[in-house]
This record gives C-alpha cells, sequence and structure tokens, in this order.
C-alpha cells in the first residue's frame, strides 16, 4: 500500500446522517471530503437552471459531462457549514439542499450517463486516499478496494423526522406524512435502479443510527478507520 492513508466508503440511504457524520469522520482525521451526492444535485440544479428535465438523459448527461470537462464543480472549506459547493463559481451551498434537488439527484443520478461522466472525476479525486466519501453506490461502483467501508442507515420514520426537523429549522413548509412516502419512495428507486443500486456490500461495517446520536457514530467510524491505518502501517 506505500503508505497511503485509507479511503473511507460511506454508503446509505437519504436521510441516515451521511452528509454529517462523513464531514465530522473527516475533521477528526484530518481527511478531505468527497462529497458525491453534492455533484449529482449540481447536475440537477444545473439541469433545472437549464429547464432540462431530469429525466431528459441525453441533455442532462451532456451538462454533466461539461461540469465534468470544466471542473464547475468545487469544494470550499467553510467555516460555518464545514464545506462550501460552488457551481460555476456560485456558492449553491444550501441551493442543493431544497426537497426539490434532493429529489432531482435521485432521478439525474439513475441515468447511466450522468454517472459515467462523474465516475471518473470521482476517482481521480479519491484516487491519493486520505478521503472520506460518502453516497449510495461508493463501496460497490465508485470505490470498490476502499479499505474502509461502512453502511449508515436508519428507520424510514427516523430519517424522515430528522429531514422534517431540518425543514423546519430553516423556516420551510413540511409535512411529515408526505416526507415519509418521499423517503420510502425514494428507497425504492434507489435500490431497485438499474445502474449502480443502493446495495449494502458484503465488507462493510452496518451502523444503524436510528438510536445513535452523531457522537456515537462518528466515535465507532474513526475507531474502525485508526485500526485500518494501524495494520496498514503494520504490513509495510
Amino acid at each position: 500500500m506505500s503508505g497511503r492513508l485509507p479511503i473511507v466508503a460511506i454508503d446509505g440511504p437519504a436521510g441516515a446522517g451521511k452528509s454529517t457524520v462523513t464531514r465530522r469522520v473527516a475533521k477528526e482525521l484530518g481527511y478531505f471530503v468527497l462529497d458525491t451526492g453534492a455533484l449529482y444535485r449540481c447536475v440537477a440544479l444545473a439541469a433545472l437552471r437549464a429547464q432540462v428535465s431530469f429525466e431528459n438523459e441525453a441533455l442532462v448527461s451532456q451538462i454533466a459531462a461539461d461540469l465534468a470537462v470544466r471542473n464547475a464543480v468545487a469544494f470550499l472549506p467553510d467555516p460555518e457549514q464545514g464545506q462550501a459547493v460552488l457551481l460555476n463559481g456560485d456558492d449553491i451551498t444550501l441551493a442543493i439542499r431544497s426537497q426539490h434537488i434532493s429529489d432531482g439527484a435521485s432521478r439525474v443520478s439513475a441515468l447511466p450517463g450522468v454517472r459515467e461522466a462523474l465516475l471518473e472525476l470521482q476517482r481521480g479525486i479519491g484516487r491519493s486516499g486520505g478521503v472520506v466519501v460518502e453516497g449510495r453506490d461508493i463501496g460497490s461502483v465508485v470505490f470498490p478496494r476502499a479499505e474502509a467501508k461502512f453502511f449508515l442507515t436508519a428507520t424510514a420514520e427516523e430519517r424522515a423526522r430528522r429531514r422534517h426537523a431540518e425543514l423546519v429549522a430553516r423556516g420551510s413548509a413540511a409535512d411529515l406524512d408526505a416526507i415519509l412516502r418521499e423517503v420510502r419512495e425514494r428507497d425504492t428507486r434507489d435500490m431497485t435502479r438499474a445502474v449502480a443500486p443502493l446495495v449494502q456490500t458484503a465488507d462493510a461495517v452496518v451502523i444503524d443510527s436510528s438510536a445513535l446520536g452523531i457522537d456515537d457514530v462518528v466515535k465507532v467510524i474513526v475507531s474502525h478507520v485508526l485500526q485500518i491505518v494501524a495494520g496498514l502501517r503494520d504490513a509495510l
């Protein structure tokens, strides 16, 4: 392994807390965050701004390829958000977190052309190691040889409750029953899509966060990663 730091892959369904946990784990370890979900949200936002339907595979894939070729998406440290997301130089950190863009990201991420356009971009960013990556297919498709794999989940009811609380805190109107339906529909869509579906790999450590706090989840993941780092060093 030539002393390189591991790739930490965190997969799981929407609302399981992957984004928050990923940022905290990266901070604890001093690793870089590669937010693949944000990449697909950027594609969805770019399609929305271009008035292109999320189901139009040809045009959405073209948009994704253009973003990748131009390196139009950038991640920057942010003292408040932890990490800011820029699209064509514009800060769209909050814009890509709306419910509509969340749904759009799930839809465009199921398009083969979009996934192909962004795959090598993701791999290039994470290839050197020392990175924490979260998404739906990180351990199965993007980084199948990642040294540290985790599958973070929670009940649909708990994930809907968290999403509802997040939207209310932002001052947005939110209906818990409607959000629960959306969560379940998205789970079905993510798990049954033909391209890179959400799966739990056999070598992933499963963490159910339904009754766990963020600190507890972070502690479990960091502990596992440090054990892996020690093992890699001993193997040198």
